[in-house]
């Protein structure tokens, strides 16, 4: 796998266990991390965990052998970014890889985005990716970000599931359905200093986030 990436063009730096893949992480300079769920020394769960209580933004896909749905909702609350179950091909690999890179350089918006909504007393500002209330600020990861920009675009009105699941996750299936309602219950918690603030569910359909604006 490494060979392959190799010679697409990425510069790769291969770890055989998760001790080793840490140390390396520290040195900085990445711009996506691939985790194998079953590596010696530290396994993949733990690693994501470590790495996201320092590093919200830097992606991450995991690499299993495992296929229950709860080793995959797991993968996700520990931080990942996308998830490939073996065995994959390499095709499949170099276009998650791919996908996941343009969605963290934000290359994937298709109009002008507005650079900062005002929500309640929170201020977002979407280039910096920075939610701002009474001067704290809290930075989003990527996935924040775009999910807590598309419900603004469509403030008091639907964001269906669908829409959301294909703008930041590219693929509306299971797990990635999976994956959104963990970070709408992140985007919740960042949100609940303000009551003004609510991320509604529609029941079926998709969320509706409610809030004004001090002008409003």
């Amino acid at each position: 796998m490494a060979q392959y990436l190799g010679a697409k063009g990425f510069a790769v730096e291969l770890r055989p266990d998760g001790k080793q893949g840490w140390d390396t992480y520290l040195k900085g300079g990445f711009d996506l991390l691939i985790l194998d769920v079953m590596m010696p020394m530290k396994d993949g769960f733990t690693l994501a965990r470590e790495i996201r209580q320092r590093d919200e933004r830097t992606p991450i896909i995991f690499l299993t052998a495992k296929s229950m749905k709860q080793d995959t909702i797991q993968g996700f609350q520990s931080g990942a970014d996308d998830y490939l179950t073996k065995p994959f091909s390499m095709e499949e690999l170099l276009l998650r890889v791919s996908a996941v890179l343009r969605r963290a350089k934000g290359v994937t918006a298709t109009k002008e985005e507005a650079r900062e909504h005002l929500l309640g007393r929170f201020r977002f500002d979407v280039r910096k990716q920075v939610l701002i209330i009474d001067e704290q600020e809290r930075k989003l990861t990527t996935k924040e970000s775009d999910l807590l920009r598309l419900l603004c675009e469509h403030r008091n009105g639907l964001l269906t599931r669908n829409e959301a699941l294909q703008q930041v996750w590219g693929d509306d299936n299971y797990f990635n359905g999976r994956s959104m309602d963990v970070y709408i219950a992140k985007l919740r918690k960042y949100l609940k200093d303000d009551p003004a603030v609510e991320v509604l569910n529609v029941h079926g359909k998709g969320f509706r986030l409610v809030a004004r604006s001090e002008d409003e």
